[in-house]
């Protein structure tokens, strides 16, 4: 179902509120640029910071701008089972073609714990969900065991993953325990490389927001067995991969879209705050570095 380079789209905002126009412009431009599908309001969609009203209308918008062209992955995550099972349902009605699902945050559950609550979800739902295990961010780690117990617990509704683990060996430990049609897609630009090599057929992807052609065209050419190509396009954008977390992510991306898409809002909403001079340097050189401005 997912597969290839798929940016988590950042959300435009022009004097604190959700700006309509510049989001449509940017799904037809990553459309025209070979995304394979699109993530809105994930983590560099600053969805932790949108009402639920805001959310699911960027959904909507994304649905509706794509028109059936690409699969819409949208965010869906929470900490608390019942919440959860209702952004899935509204992601569903908002025109999402499946959720993509954090397990819980904050409450540290443990790996029973974490299978009960995508199992309640699965339970509650129709919508087809795609695993997103980051650690770093959630304080919860889906163990590969857990990953493989859930997926064939309810066959064709888990249908892949965003792996942000940085453990690449886990793509391995993943695959020898799930059907061949789930998808494992890197969460990590600077090792989906190497996350392909493993067994992943793509990336969700930060860089892609910025570079959508150049991160499409490297997918592609992995896919189609252009190892040389594929390693070429990976160096092209190594800098630029790191350039986006010199500071507070989505505040480097923000600021390479408005250097690469001049007129396109970088409007931060707080807690998030500007990247500061060394960030803005190395995406500045990132992005000369890759051909991009």
């Amino acid at each position: 179902m997912f597969s290839g380079s798929i940016p988590a789209l950042v959300t435009p905002f022009r004097n604190g509120a959700f700006a309509e126009q510049d989001f449509r412009d940017l799904v037809e431009w990553q459309i025209e640029q070979g995304s394979a599908a699109l993530v809105p309001v994930g983590t560099t969609g600053e969805a932790a910071t949108l009402t639920k009203d805001e959310h699911f209308e960027v959904v909507r918008v994304c649905a509706d701008q794509a028109r059936g062209r690409v699969k819409i992955l949208a965010g869906a995550g929470s900490n608390d089972t019942a919440v959860a099972i209702g952004n899935v349902k509204a992601a569903q009605d908002s025109g999402a073609d499946a959720a993509l699902m954090v397990p819980p945050y904050y409450n540290r559950p443990s790996q029973d714990g974490i299978f009960r609550h995508f199992e309640a979800v699965a339970n509650a739902t129709t919508l087809p969900i795609v695993l997103y295990n980051v650690p770093g961010r959630t304080v919860t780690d889906i163990q590969p065991a857990t990953v493989v117990r859930i997926v064939n617990a309810f066959p064709g509704r888990f249908v892949g993953i965003k792996d942000a683990t940085g453990q690449l060996q886990r793509v391995t430990e993943h695959r020898l325990g799930v059907p061949t049609d789930f998808a494992q897609m890197s969460g990590n630009d600077e090792t989906a490389l190497a996350f392909n090599a493993m067994g992943g057929v793509g990336c969700i992807s930060v860089t892609a927001n910025v570079a959508p052609r150049l991160c499409a065209d490297f997918q592609a050419a992995w896919a189609a067995g252009d190892q040389a190509r594929a390693l070429a396009l990976h160096d092209r954008l190594f800098a630029l991969h790191l350039a986006m977390f010199t500071d507070a992510s989505p505040g480097p991306v923000k600021y390479a879209m408005g250097k690469v898409r001049p007129g396109f809002p970088t409007e931060l909403r707080l807690p998030m705050t500007e990247p500061n001079e060394a960030s803005r340097k190395a995406v500045d050189a990132a992005l000369a570095g890759a051909g991009l401005v």
